[in-house]
């Protein structure tokens, strides 16, 4: 269906066009929450971003995709959930031990990097997924909507609201983590081998 027609459907009610809508985007939906505040939450997102579809959808106009209307809701759904959390958990640690707030920077890069071809040869799927799921909240956002839903920089742009050399420059960074935590698992496990 033409997306115009398939918006109009929905700002319609129409209950076949929200079902192909929560056919099309429930897993994606799921895997940005999941990758921006684990498995625990993923739920709870999946049914707030739905809910302000359905509100909000007749306010939608087109300036960006519906997609990337969908994903830039469901990111800041995420955003307002981990500042829940954030403020739950400090009203907690006033009463007991204090934070630990070490943050990291991110630097400019010089070119873009992945992780080599013969390194994802020999890790499989879980391990990096594994990897993928201990990176930095945004580095993991990043990840997933570059490489795991191939979204082009000036997409993930519009949803983090972030200029696209910045969105470059941070994926490049959450790249070269994902590689050194890639490669320093095979190092482990190589000086294990070579002790048995």
């Amino acid at each position: 269906m033409e997306e115009s027609k398939f918006i109009e459907g929905l700002k319609r009610g129409d209950a076949k066009a929200y079902s192909d809508l929560y056919r099309d985007y429930v897993d994606k939906i799921g895997g940005i929450a999941r990758s921006y505040l684990g498995v625990d939450d993923v739920e709870d997102v999946i049914q707030e971003v739905f809910v302000k579809i359905y509100k909000n959808i007749k306010k939608f106009r087109g300036d960006s995709s519906l997609s990337t209307w969908i994903y830039r809701i469901t990111v800041n759904v995420c955003k307002d959930m981990l500042s829940k959390k954030h403020r739950r958990k400090e009203v907690l640690t006033s009463f007991g031990e204090e934070e630990d707030d070490d943050k990291s920077t991110i630097q400019e890069p010089a070119d873009e990097s992945q992780p080599s071809d013969e390194l994802l040869k020999t890790i499989s799927a879980e391990e990096i997924r594994r990897a993928i799921d201990s990176l930095p909240k945004e580095d993991r956002l990043l990840i997933n909507l570059r490489e795991i839903e191939g979204m082009s920089y000036e997409q993930i742009s519009d949803i983090m609201d972030k200029p696209v050399g910045t969105v470059k420059s941070r994926l490049h960074y959450a790249r070269e983590k994902l590689k050194g935590l890639l490669e320093g698992k095979r190092e482990i496990e190589g000086e294990i081998n070579d002790e048995m």
